[in-house]
């Protein structure tokens, strides 16, 4: 499977780990119909942007997936994230690339039970590809 990797916000970050980390994730989750992965990297206010357009919200989120295979993250929401979870950027962005490659796969998470299921899943792969 092909993976890109679009840069859209002059935040640092290293764009080989998102490559490497999204091959670790497709040896364990299949993704049907699709031959790449695009995986576009945004600020805040693009993702306030596609946030409203898409889903209706008004304000910014971590990580948008469309089905033909993007994977939108908002870099800026991701360090947010890390500090206040507590761990590292990196992880934080290995963990929102996993949830959109689940996206992609089929996984909702609107329901509560669905949301449960997703992190199960997510967490299981965290662990195998880190």
């Amino acid at each position: 499977m092909r993976i890109e990797i679009n840069k859209l916000t002059p935040d640092k970050v290293e764009t080989d780990f998102f490559k490497k980390t999204a091959k670790k994730v497709l040896k364990f989750v299949k993704l049907r119909g699709l031959k790449e992965i695009s995986i576009v990297l945004i600020c805040d206010s693009r993702m306030k942007a596609l946030n409203k357009k898409y889903r209706g919200e008004n304000n910014t989120t971590d990580v948008l997936a469309f089905d033909y295979g993007e994977i939108i993250i908002c870099l800026p929401q991701a360090k947010r994230q890390a500090e206040q979870l507590g761990h590292s950027l990196k992880k934080e962005l290995a963990i929102l690339l996993i949830h959109g490659i689940l996206h992609l796969a089929g996984y909702d998470d609107k329901t509560k039970k669905d949301y449960n299921k997703m992190v199960k899943k997510q967490e299981y792969l965290w662990q195998k590809v880190i």
